[in-house]
């Protein structure tokens, strides 16, 4: 278990970064961990979610004091707000349910960061965030284990297992992706 203690923190990293630079594929960090350890250790699942949840939930504080830090015009520099109308209905969603929204925009590909500009230009406060995105970051890190854990119990070879992991990964984020344009489409085509 010693010999994880590298890796782990590693996982950390690269989950608190992505939290912040939301190019980096967290999700398939997670799974690629959680089935290496189930192949080699599987006791060590356990601390895959754990610093993978904790990796996310640091990213996330820091992804929310930088957008209420820069509000507005920080967003509109990084072309975080291309969708006003997008942005509205998430902060009429976030006013009515802070927990769930938060927790949804975890799992959802694409879906944390407009979440975090809208909370914060909502000005929620901070100790309302820092319990509320605790179990979103928590149920984050356990799905995207469990994907790894899948793909690690189906295939005979560690390296197999992450390989699926990640693959199954990035095909769910495509696709979401892809119903997300559609929808977009969709309602501004009704719009007009």
């Amino acid at each position: 278990m010693i010999h994880w203690l590298g890796s782990l923190f590693g996982l950390f990293g690269v989950v608190a970064f992505g939290a912040i630079v939301p190019v980096v594929p967290t999700g398939a960090a997670v799974s690629g961990a959680a089935a290496l350890a189930f192949h080699t250790e599987p006791l060590v699942l356990v601390l895959v979610v754990a610093f993978g949840a904790a990796g996310a939930y640091v990213g996330d504080l820091v992804m929310y004091a930088v957008c209420r830090a820069g509000g507005e015009k920080l967003a509109r520099r990084l072309r975080w707000l291309r969708d006003e109308e997008h942005l509205a209905s998430v902060k009429e969603r976030l006013q009515d349910r802070q927990v769930p929204v938060l927790l949804v925009s975890r799992l959802i590909p694409g879906g944390r960061v407009p979440v975090l500009l809208a909370a914060a230009f909502l000005g929620m406060p901070w100790h309302t965030f820092v319990i509320a995105n605790l179990p979103a970051c928590a149920l984050w890190a356990t799905v995207y284990a469990g994907i790894g854990l899948a793909g690690g119990s189906i295939f005979p070879e560690p390296w197999q297992g992450v390989v699926a992991a990640v693959l199954l990964i990035v095909v769910v984020t495509l696709v979401v992706g892809r119903i997300q344009k559609r929808r977009e489409a969709k309602a501004k085509a009704i719009s007009t």
